[in-house]
């Protein structure tokens, strides 16, 4: 196990494209830490980087207390698991998960325990392991090439999109894998995903990144509840955020959030009295272009709801309905603007109904326009 540091790190491509730039990024020894984002983000540059598959522009990496920027990615002591396995074709899967320690000149016998340990704690039966990749199915050879990186016993585990290839079903399954595998070693493990339910149900701690750049860094919960910015608010969750443009007006003693609406769309305009502790947060910020968010589940059917008058109610036309079994996904439409709710899976609602739905307005949140952040 060890700790991983970065510290200012940029990387610029020969192209002039600035991949990552300027990350600093503390990892605890023991954690598992994902990054997540869009194509492009720079993650996965980030990751290679501390792998030494990249050559680091600017800043250091240091791994347990050593800076490693020149040091070859043999002698880091760190294992990588890619999208594609990366696994040698006319190899059987045992001498896939040998080759590494074969290398290193480890004894016969130290190499078939550290195997035999791996193919236990990844459920890799003999008769998989004598067989070749070609013979093996998406979610197997993902369990060797774990287990290969589990044999060197490194110091940190890397993982580049190890899931992108499996089908839906085994995604899950695999995610569960390998968080009970973080569970068993208590090794330092850092994964890229551009999937953010895999960072949600993962990560100690989520790094979402755009532009190369970190936008925030904490606990799934905390981006979740307390996102700082707009791209932070619409990126983790799903289905998204649903966000509406618009500006605050104080009436009397109260604040309210009036939608922006052309000239003569005014019927079916928002305008939604703001209650604390919003209120307060929003106070400073009259007449000036705000973004309102609320996420589809607390936006409700005022049928299902204990106390109907606890948020702004609203009337809206069902445009589309999406049954997932336990839950629906509905998107809904007023005079200008759609937005997706949510709610439980055996309410009968068809399209083109007209729903009364209620905004839980506790549970809002308030954007700067100009600047995207989080006003807090």
């Amino acid at each position: 196990m060890a700790k991983v540091v970065l510290e200012n790190i940029s990387k610029i491509f020969p192209s002039g494209v600035k991949a990552v730039d300027n990350v600093n990024l503390d990892i605890k020894d023991g954690e598992f830490v994902v990054l997540v984002g869009p194509s492009g983000c720079g993650k996965s540059t980030t990751l290679r980087m501390i792998a030494g598959l990249e050559e680091i522009g600017d800043g250091t990496i240091s791994i347990d207390g050593r800076i490693v920027n020149d040091v070859p990615p043999q002698d880091r002591d760190i294992a990588m698991v890619f999208q594609n396995y990366a696994l040698y074709p006319h190899m059987t899967a045992y001498k896939n998960m040998a080759f590494g320690l074969m290398l290193r000149k480890y004894p016969k016998t130290e190499i078939d325990i550290r195997i035999r340990e791996a193919a236990e704690i990844l459920n890799i039966t003999d008769e998989q392991l004598r067989r070749k990749p070609k013979e093996l199915s998406g979610g197997q050879r993902q369990r060797i090439a774990l287990g290969r990186a589990i044999v060197r016993k490194p110091k940190v585990f890397l993982f580049d999109e190890p899931l992108s290839n499996l089908d839906a079903r085994m995604r899950v399954q695999m995610r569960a894998e390998i968080s009970k595998l973080h569970n068993r070693l208590g090794s330092t493990m850092i994964y890229v995903t551009h999937d953010q339910i895999e960072a949600m149900t993962m990560g100690d701690r989520i790094v979402v990144m755009k532009d190369g750049r970190v936008q925030q860094v904490d606990e799934p919960i905390q981006l979740y509840d307390h996102p700082h910015n707009l791209f932070v608010a619409g990126f983790i969750g799903s289905p998204p955020m649903n966000f509406i443009n618009g500006v605050i007006e104080q009436r009397q003693k109260a604040f309210w959030f009036v939608e922006n609406v052309t000239e003569g769309s005014r019927n079916g305009a928002l305008s939604i009295r703001i209650d604390e502790p919003q209120a307060s947060k929003v106070a400073g910020c009259t007449g000036k272009p705000v973004v309102f968010g609320l996420r589809p589940e607390d936006i409700n059917d005022r049928r299902q709801v204990v106390d109907p008058d606890s948020g702004h109610c609203a009337s809206a036309m069902v445009e589309v309905v999406e049954p997932m079994g336990g839950e629906t996904y509905l998107c809904l439409s007023t005079g200008n603007h759609s937005f997706m709710a949510r709610t439980t899976g055996h309410e009968r609602v068809r399209v083109n109904q007209h729903l009364d739905v209620v905004f839980e307005m506790s549970k809002c949140h308030f954007f700067d326009a100009q600047t995207e952040k989080a006003i807090t």
